[in-house]
């Protein structure tokens, strides 16, 4: 029942975001909020969702935490297919390359996330995986 209700949140916000141009739903709580446009990985059609970002040193970031879950979100699977996407932020359509950051660019992204958003931190204490941090570039398309 709680995924439905947050499936059902998403497409309502995602709808808002559009229709508004990012005036409403691209702020909840603290965290920013932008569309992700993907491409599936299995129909080859665009997917997109709401979801919480950073802007950081010309850069997107979006923490996938997929509230906690020991699986990750098709958002973040499609990307490991497909690592262009587009970025709907503020009225504006960004197109992107997508990375997994690692390394020391892992442990300074994780640290900049969790002190802006504390929930990762719990969110990592209830999945063995270890949460992914997808950094993406605009890119002249």
């Amino acid at each position: 029942m709680k995924d439905f209700f947050i499936k059902s949140f998403m497409t309502i916000n995602a709808f808002l975001i559009r229709i508004s141009r990012g005036r409403i739903g691209s702020k909840l709580g603290t965290q920013t909020i932008l569309l992700l446009e993907t491409i599936g990985r299995k129909s080859g059609q665009p997917r997109e969702i709401p979801i919480a970002y950073f802007y950081h040193e010309g850069k997107y970031l979006i923490v996938e935490s997929n509230w906690g879950k020991d699986k990750h979100a098709d958002w973040y699977l499609n990307l490991q297919k497909n690592p262009r996407a587009t970025l709907q932020v503020n009225g504006r359509t960004i197109p992107v390359e997508a990375h997994d950051a690692q390394g020391d660019e892992y442990a300074r992204l994780w640290k900049f996330a969790t002190e802006r958003h504390p929930p990762y931190l719990r969110y990592q204490g209830m999945t063995a995986r270890r949460i992914p941090i997808v950094v993406f570039q605009p890119t002249d398309l």
